[in-house]
């Protein structure tokens, strides 16, 4: 296991890579046991410096969350929402095929390991609300304002 920190203007941001692939990309979590440098962790930290910069909308790395087989479904339908868009818990359920699952889906969604890369953050409550996000609200805020303020460069 290796592990890299990143400083992003919305607070340090710790990166875990297990046999080449990052399983967990958070906020001020406690540190790790490894550490060092690896040829996916400095993609890592060179993407998310650039998605900080407004150069990157998208990302490219191997990804290996740790979770159930409906976690992975949630997580991988979130990285089909488009840069700077959102949508609700109601129509990630949907997405899913099954809007009754909205509470599973929300809850998947409040467990992904990986932030900002898998973007849970573009969730937000169908009335267009900013509801949860383990990285808080005001950082949910400040990313949703930073990717609408970059799609018309794009």
């Amino acid at each position: 296991m290796h592990v890299a920190h990143f400083s992003s203007p919305i607070g340090k941001i710790q990166i875990v890579e297990e046999n080449g692939f990052i399983t967990n990309v958070s906020f001020e979590e406690p540190e790790k046991d490894g550490s060092g440098s690896s040829l996916v962790l400095d993609a890592c930290v060179l993407q998310l410096e650039a998605f900080f910069k407004g150069r990157r909308t998208a990302f490219d790395l191997p990804l290996k969350p740790k979770g159930t087989a409906f976690q992975q479904s949630v997580w991988n339908e979130l990285q089909n929402i488009p840069f700077g868009k959102t949508i609700s818990y109601m129509d990630m359920a949907k997405r899913l095929g099954e809007p009754k699952v909205i509470r599973a889906a929300s809850s998947a969604n409040g467990k992904n390991p990986i932030t900002i890369i898998i973007p849970c953050h573009r969730v937000i409550g169908s009335d267009g609300s900013l509801t949860g996000y383990a990285g808080g609200l005001k950082r949910k805020q400040w990313l949703l304002e930073h990717e609408s303020s970059q799609t018309s460069l794009f």
